[in-house]
């Protein structure tokens, strides 16, 4: 009788102090698990680009900013990159900057692409997909529009056309 009072008294301390790990663990990750949403202001974060510049996204303060996270064998990514291309070349002197995400591809990778499909706006590499998770990307493409205050206006998933990727542009070109 005492031996079976002894087990389950272990038992439940067991479950008590398993529960009590994972209600720290979950506080401790939890900003790191957070969904970003509409409104939100979008995380900080330092990435260098193919060419060895940094960028910093609170650099473009006062900015209208478009983050798209893509991979080199993403097929809609493949089908966007010269649409974005074209609306960058419309957009970037009116105050709207496109910053494109690899999602830890090799730079060799990336540079082809690049030239294959004449991307010529920056493009980083998130090595350690640490933007990626601070974002919550998925699936690929994803892209966010933040506005010249740093507040995320949109968060698409999927392939735009054209005129989606301009009238988004135009959404977040500062007044």
């Amino acid at each position: 009788m005492k031996k079976k009072r002894a087990w389950v008294r272990g038992s439940i301390i067991a479950i008590l102090v398993v529960a009590i790990i994972y209600t720290v663990y979950s506080a401790a990750t939890k900003e790191e698990r957070a969904v970003l949403q509409v409104g939100d202001t979008a995380p900080n974060f330092t990435l260098q680009d193919v060419d060895g510049k940094q960028h910093t996204l609170t650099d473009y303060k006062g900015q209208g900013v478009v983050l798209n996270f893509w991979g080199t064998w993403c097929e809609p990514c493949k089908k966007e990159m010269p649409v974005f291309d074209k609306q960058y070349q419309t957009f970037k002197d009116k105050g709207v900057n496109l910053l494109a995400i690899n999602v830890a591809e090799s730079d060799y990778a990336v540079k082809t692409f690049m030239k294959q499909y004449g991307m010529t706006f920056p493009v980083a590499i998130d090595t350690s997909k640490s933007v990626l998770r601070a974002y919550n990307i998925d699936p690929l493409p994803t892209t966010m529009l933040i506005d010249e205050h740093g507040k995320i206006v949109k968060i698409i998933t999927g392939e735009m056309t054209d005129e989606e990727i301009k009238n988004n542009m135009k959404r977040i070109q500062p007044n």
